[in-house]
């Protein structure tokens, strides 16, 4: 069964970017921080980064997001998504008008200009089909920015929510959550390295 997973890292103080960022400085001051355990030769580091990116059918992201990764200074073979892991997934972006140009050229991108919901069903109905062609059950991953995931849960769109909570403190830049309803979420696993606390929660 697909599933429409949020996946993302953030600082102890709730931050998913330091302050000030941009496509130049796509994570904010400081914000390189909370994707160390990414790059980390840590086991449990790679074991998640590893079974996340075999698990994803299909990956959601904002337009925000895909102009800082698809910018000059944004993803190349060596950061891209699950570069040093398998596959490359579908990408859907939420935008109100696709860009011009992408330089990612050797990506798939999707760019839906009809709001979220219609994203969230395309990211869907591509995961369902790779899910077929692969013979085995594939995500939805909703990978940002902080902004997106938010609205998406509040729309109850998202089934789980992972965070990779970093061991650092950025005093200030983009929340995760920001006049999010009330709400309890259903712990699932709890992995802990030198790098990160990987947190998986059930959204009801």
């Amino acid at each position: 069964m697909t599933r429409v997973v949020a996946d993302i890292s953030l600082s102890l103080d709730g931050f998913v970017t330091g302050p000030d960022p941009d496509p130049d400085n796509g994570l904010g001051v400081g914000g390189e921080a909370l994707h160390t355990w990414a790059f980390s030769d840590d086991p449990d580091d790679r074991r998640i980064l590893r079974e996340a990116t075999a698990r994803s059918g299909a990956v959601i992201l904002g337009r925000r997001l895909f102009d800082v990764i698809d910018g000059p200074k944004g993803w190349n073979d060596d950061s891209g998504y699950g570069a040093r892991e398998v596959g490359k997934p579908a990408f859907i972006v939420v935008t109100n008008s696709p860009p011009q140009s992408v330089r990612l050229t050797d990506l798939d991108w999707t760019f839906v200009t009809t709001g979220l919901p219609d994203a969230v069903a395309a990211a869907r109905k591509r995961a369902e089909a790779a899910s077929a062609q692969r013979d085995q059950d594939l995500d939805v991953v909703l990978m940002g920015g902080g902004a997106t995931i938010g609205s998406a849960i509040d729309a109850g769109l998202v089934d789980a929510l992972t965070l990779h909570l970093a061991p650092v403190v950025l005093g200030a830049g983009t929340p995760l959550f920001t006049g999010a309803a009330p709400r309890t979420l259903v712990q699932r696993s709890v992995t802990s390295t030198s790098t990160a606390t990987h947190l998986t929660y059930d959204i009801p």
